[in-house]
């Protein structure tokens, strides 16, 4: 095998702009944020079923209670585990499900900000403490940071070393722990720059605390820790405080997209998931730019800016391929594309040799391009009629045409896969083995 495939996951991230009894008058509920999360993680399952993780952020709660809260599971129903836990403690207090003001003051979760994540386990231990979001607990709310993401760092010593040079000590080598590390340490400085001016001007700490939260430069913070970023890499993080961010990497190489009105910021992974979750149009979801990302300020405003040069594009081909769902308009006609492009090829292996072959297709994920290879095969095979035609040069019998027109390319359904084996993650002696249970044959096709 080749080195091994890491982070392939999913994120999402919603940000509701209103108080919650907004979402209780209007839909009924001041569930509505967890609701589209629940919707945006499950219309993504295909990006991770090996773990799940969710945290909510009460943003401006008071001193004196928990306004993070998180949990994770990786459970085979990890989705559902998770929400089943969260929705537990609403089950709790079914009696003030319309008082949104206790809501937001006594149970969990009640939260504006929701940041959830789907790990797909191919690379590390399948427990708990490798799913994300993963936190950086503090004191200061400015300076709490919650971060998930879908990304593989190539330079993770070179990460790791300079953290040790600015004077940290990492727990671990692992990306996640490395690049959260670094966003923090760029924002624990913004912070402290931020406490020296404000302390230097006679504000008070209790007044320096609000103005800090109202003025961490987030893109800079971003630009700063990313400079040494090598990777693909898409990033979602919460600041205590009620900031936001989602960051995508300048070559574009991990997905990432949008949706924005005056209730809510949605982003996930994938563009159907939003379709689908808040009911809008593939034109009014945007793609996040590479280099850029989307800053979410604690007072709602909404801006997508860079944070880096954007590189050529150099979208991960198996995470267009493989990963996402092909409910999503481009990656089906791209898809598509990428078999009737293969028409070619494939005619040229078998000598164009239409009666003897039968066209099929594995694994599930390559239908719709098996749909696009069925479409150049019969415009091949109709060329090879006109040709055959014209060759006969007007002596045609009717027995001529109806032998030529009869000609049509074989379409079966032959593999089928069985077991839900991940047979691409294993050494190739194993592979081979494997690969023979995965996949059972329609017996007597061929």
């Amino acid at each position: 095998m080749s080195d091994q495939i890491k982070h392939e996951c999913g994120i999402a991230m919603v940000r509701l702009r209103k108080p919650l009894s907004f979402y209780q008058k209007k839909y009924g509920t001041a569930l509505y944020g967890l609701n589209k999360m629940y919707l945006l993680l499950q219309k993504q399952h295909n990006r991770g079923q090996d773990g799940a993780g969710l945290v909510s952020l009460k943003i401006d709660a008071p001193p004196g209670g928990h306004a993070l809260h998180r949990e994770r599971s990786t459970d085979r129903g990890a989705i559902k585990d998770v929400f089943d836990k969260v929705f537990r403690h609403f089950e709790k207090a079914k009696a003030f499900l319309h008082d949104t003001e206790y809501l937001k003051n006594n149970v969990p979760f009640a939260g504006e900000l929701l940041l959830g994540h789907l790990r797909y386990g191919t690379f590390g231990g399948n427990t708990v403490e490798a799913c994300h979001p993963f936190l950086r607990p503090n004191n200061w709310r400015t300076r709490y940071l919650a971060l998930a993401g879908n990304f593989n760092m190539t330079n993770v010593d070179e990460l790791f070393e300079h953290l040790v040079e600015l004077g940290q000590y990492p727990p671990e080598r692992a990306d996640t722990v490395t690049v959260m590390e670094r966003i923090g340490h760029f924002l624990d400085k913004n912070v402290q720059e931020l406490f020296d001016k404000y302390k230097a001007e006679g504000y008070k700490n209790v007044e320096i605390s609000e103005l800090i939260a109202d003025n961490l430069d987030v893109r800079a913070i971003l630009e700063r820790a990313a400079k040494r970023f090598d990777g693909g890499y898409v990033m979602g993080g919460i600041i205590g405080s009620g900031d936001s961010f989602v960051m995508r990497d300048p070559h574009g190489i991990r997905p990432a997209y949008y949706y924005c009105d005056d209730e809510i910021v949605v982003v996930a992974s994938e563009r159907p998931a939003i379709q689908t979750a808040i009911n809008v149009h593939f034109s009014e979801v945007k793609e996040l730019k590479p280099g850029h990302a989307l800053l979410i300020k604690r007072n709602g405003e909404v801006a997508e800016l860079p944070f880096a040069t954007p590189q050529k594009r150099a979208a991960c081909s198996f995470e267009r391929i493989y990963f996402s769902r092909g409910s999503d308009r481009d990656i089906y006609k791209e898809r598509k594309a990428l078999g009737y492009h293969l028409t070619d090829r494939v005619l040229t292996a078998v000598n164009h040799d239409f009666k003897n072959t039968v066209f099929s297709f594995i694994p599930n994920t390559a239908e719709t391009a098996y749909r696009g290879l069925q479409e150049g095969v019969e415009v091949a095979l109709n060329r090879k009629k006109i040709q055959e035609i014209t060759a006969l040069n007007g002596n045609l019998t009717d027995a001529d045409i109806e032998q030529i027109l009869a000609q049509r390319p074989r379409f079966e359904s032959i593999a089928v896969k069985d077991v839900k084996l991940r047979t691409f993650i294993t050494e190739d002696v194993s592979r081979s083995e494997l690969v023979s249970h995965v996949y059972d044959v329609t017996y007597g096709v061929v």
